[in-house]
């Protein structure tokens, strides 16, 4: 596996990103002027927290870290705030706030993946600032654009950071890139729209939330890529549901297709728990859905975070 790099995508504008991107194994950014520095993201571990800061000082000096953005409340994307200076603002959705005070994984982290990720931190920082909609954030005279697609997609806050003068479009994890889109905590249907709705944004360089970096003129094809997941997801759960068939059944007799070579292809199970649930206007059981990854994989999912 490659190690992660600070990658400089546009004036100002770096990348963190971290290979394979697989399970807890995220992507971040920093915006960088004399002035300032926003973040976008931290890491899932103190670790690789660290070397994430550590890469980012080394380019703004002692230009201080004004704002840090959660693009979304999963920990890969968000543990790593404990880490960044008091004096540092974090910015979310409102629900990513909320769900990440709600969090319970770090400190009580299930059998579910092997090894079980030493995180190297003990508490959650959550928002400060928040926002329902859109707001924008500057560093120096770098205008960073926060926006939420207006529904659930894959969580309930997902946030995209868009800086319009860089035409640089940080996505979160609306964007798997060469990995199995995950939706479990949020919406099949919200996902679908949220393509059409990174459509809009006139990129030239994106940064998905893992995976590699994507240019502008490839996004379109792995926005139809994530369309055609998402609609597989939502037929093979309505056919299921008229089976009466169990999501874990229902994933167990699909033929991944084109999807096969992505990683983590045991997320099929959870994604058809919510699509599951919402056709039948119920809860997710969240151990049954991650008992049921664990069976369809033969054993707890891969980390090496």
């Amino acid at each position: 596996m490659s190690e992660p790099g600070l990658h400089e995508i546009a004036p100002g504008v770096h990348a963190w990103i971290q290979p394979d991107g697989t399970w807890w194994i995220n992507n971040a950014g920093a915006i960088v002027t004399p002035e300032s520095t926003i973040l976008i993201d931290t890491c899932a571990t103190a670790r690789r927290t660290t070397l994430f800061l550590s890469a980012v000082r080394a380019v703004s000096g002692d230009a201080p870290i004004s704002f840090a953005v959660n693009t979304h409340l999963h920990g890969d994307h968000t543990y790593g705030n404990i880490l960044l200076p008091a004096s540092t603002a974090i910015v979310s959705h409102r629900a990513t706030r909320d769900g990440l005070l709600a969090d319970f994984l770090l400190k009580n982290t299930p059998p579910v993946w092997s090894p079980t990720p030493d995180w190297g931190v003990t508490e959650v920082r959550a928002a400060t600032v928040v926002l329902d909609s859109s707001m924008s954030l500057f560093a120096g005279s770098t205008e960073v654009q926060l926006h939420h697609p207006g529904h659930a997609a894959h969580t309930q806050g997902d946030v995209v950071a868009w800086i319009p003068s860089a035409s640089v479009l940080f996505t979160g994890d609306l964007i798997f890139h060469q990995g199995t889109p995950l939706v479990f905590m949020g919406s099949i249907p919200g996902a679908i729209r949220s393509i059409e709705w990174l459509r809009t944004f006139p990129a030239a360089t994106i940064v998905p939330g893992h995976g590699p970096l994507i240019r502008g003129e490839d996004f379109g094809d792995i926005l139809d890529l994530h369309h055609r997941y998402y609609t597989f997801i939502q037929t093979t759960a309505e056919n299921a549901l008229a089976n009466g068939r169990t999501p874990l059944q229902a994933a167990q007799e699909a033929d991944l297709g084109e999807f096969q070579p992505l990683a983590d292809p045991e997320r099929i199970v959870l994604n058809l728990h919510r699509a599951l649930a919402e056709l039948q206007a119920t809860d997710l059981d969240l151990l049954t859905a991650f008992t049921d990854a664990i069976t369809y994989n033969g054993g707890p999912l891969h980390t090496h975070v």
